[in-house]
């Protein structure tokens, strides 16, 4: 889950003699597909005739694109909108409105207990979202709409799907960082018992390839250096459009773009990762040799009533396939322990995996239910204390390993996005990413001792020299792009 995010002013406010646009701040919270959202919402609100800004209490209305994904998730989404709400005390802003996942989950549930959002948007809206706002403005309050499962608004055949595939949406970029998010698809087809993601993201929808390509030629003449491509299943793109591995071969087109530097793929489904998808994400300059592998789980039998597939034997076969075309990727992950049923040898199962595995990053999360899922009519649930005991088991685990792993790179040479210079306490910091470090939770590089001045946006090459945790710290060579 990412800190929310607001708009920056990317208009100014027009001539004293002109009428002042209306304001809007976007404020995102959630996943790297959420940021696509808001930015595609913020294309259209500046096309419909507003002006975005970056603080809420300067705008005139807020949009906040919410999260729905697990509690800690909702609860953050419900307290942003309650603090802009709470603005409107001060008469700015006067309207606030919630779209995002958690609004088109629960739609009118969430309104009505949430009187102090204006409007309650679905995905259903984005289209027309300037027209839906000037009328929330002019005073209409729309229904908020009643959800469902939009798995059944697309035809069942995948291949009957192509038709359906999104029209390309003029974005405006809401970061101005080095960093651009860019979209593969949309929902997934997938039926795990514990997430509810397909009821309210709907079935997997791949982009066309040419409006990939267009938003990545777009996103590099806006100043982005690395393109981070997300989806709900990035293993499944192009098995809509008749080509289940149209993604090898967007990759090299992808990381040949003009003022790209690095392609990175996100969240790979471990039983549909295929060799030539890892050989290609492995070895094609430009792409950047890192996975993004969703275990969830090592025990055969945990993973089959989680309605997935695999067991430490298959999963550390496919680290070995990674690793012999690139013995130094980056490969993170993510588990659930506490699941109904998991017993102390299925929860050793996992944790023997985690110690072979010698990944660079885990999120470790405790089960908990989630409305609508299979997994919450299971009888045979851990009680709270339980599964936080086992967070917690796990938890310290995994830092151990992740702290481990990155004493294994000392020595490595590395070639550094800059993303963050500034000066504290007289110094100048400079922090990065390397290419095995994915953005906002794979830890970082700080580099020191560089020659010369460096700037948000360089690619710089240095040494390890030390660890911190999952933290690198890299002395640099000096070779600056």
């Amino acid at each position: 889950m990412t800190t929310p995010t607001t708009a920056p002013a990317v208009a100014p406010a027009p001539p004293a003699d002109e009428p002042e646009l209306h304001a809007v701040a976007v404020v995102t919270l959630g996943c790297a597909r959420n940021e696509v959202d808001s930015e595609e919402l913020a294309g259209r609100l500046t096309q419909g005739g507003f002006r975005l800004v970056s603080d809420p209490a300067d705008a005139d209305s807020v949009l906040v694109n919410t999260c729905g994904f697990v509690e800690a998730a909702k609860k953050d989404s419900v307290d942003t909108l309650l603090q802009a709400a709470d603005l409107k005390e001060n008469g700015r802003p006067s309207t606030v409105v919630a779209v995002g996942c958690l609004a088109e989950r629960y739609g009118a549930d969430l309104a009505d207990s949430l009187p102090e959002a204006d409007a309650v948007l679905g995905f259903d809206d984005y289209p027309d979202i300037a027209a839906r706002l000037r009328g929330i403005v002019a005073g209409e309050r729309p229904a908020a709409h009643v959800p469902a499962d939009r798995r059944r608004l697309l035809p069942i055949s995948p291949v009957d799907r192509a038709a359906e595939a999104p029209a390309r949406v003029e974005r405006t970029r809401l970061e101005t960082g080095p960093l651009a998010s860019l979209k593969l698809a949309s929902g997934c087809d997938r039926r795990c018992t514990f997430c509810a993601i397909p009821s309210f993201r709907g079935s997997f929808v791949s982009r066309r390839p040419s409006d990939v390509l267009h938003d990545a030629q777009w996103l590099a003449g806006e100043g982005a250096r690395e393109l981070f491509l997300v989806s709900e299943n990035s293993t499944s793109y192009g098995k809509d459009l008749g080509d289940l591995r149209l993604l090898e071969s967007l990759l090299p087109t992808l990381a040949a773009t003009d003022g790209v530097e690095r392609v990175r793929v996100s969240y790979l489904q471990p039983a549909e990762t295929r060799p030539g998808l890892v050989e290609a994400i492995a070895t094609t300059p430009g792409v950047a040799p890192y996975f993004d592998l969703s275990f969830q789980h090592a025990s055969a039998t945990v993973l089959r009533r989680m309605r997935r597939f695999g067991d430490p034997e298959s999963f550390l076969g496919l680290l070995d396939q990674v690793r012999s075309h690139a013995p130094l990727a980056g490969i993170r992950s993510n588990v659930i322990v506490g699941f109904p049923g998991e017993t102390e040898e299925d929860l050793e199962t996992l944790t023997d995996f985690l110690v072979a595995a010698r990944l660079d990053v885990v999120g470790v999360f405790g089960y908990s239910d989630e409305d609508g899922t299979e997994a919450e009519s299971f009888t045979d649930k851990h009680d709270e204390d339980e599964v936080a005991a086992r967070l917690a088991h796990v938890t310290d685990l995994v830092e151990q390993l992740t702290a481990q792993r990155a004493e294994e790179r000392l020595g490595e040479v590395v070639e550094v996005l800059v993303e963050h210079v500034a000066v504290e306490d007289g110094e100048v910091v400079v922090e990065g990413r390397g290419a095995h470090q994915g953005p906002e939770v794979d830890g970082l590089c700080r580099v020191q001792g560089h020659p010369g001045d460096l700037r948000v946006g360089d690619l710089v090459t240095g040494t390890v020299v030390a660890s911190e945790g999952a933290d690198l710290v890299v002395t640099s060579a000096g070779t600056v792009r």
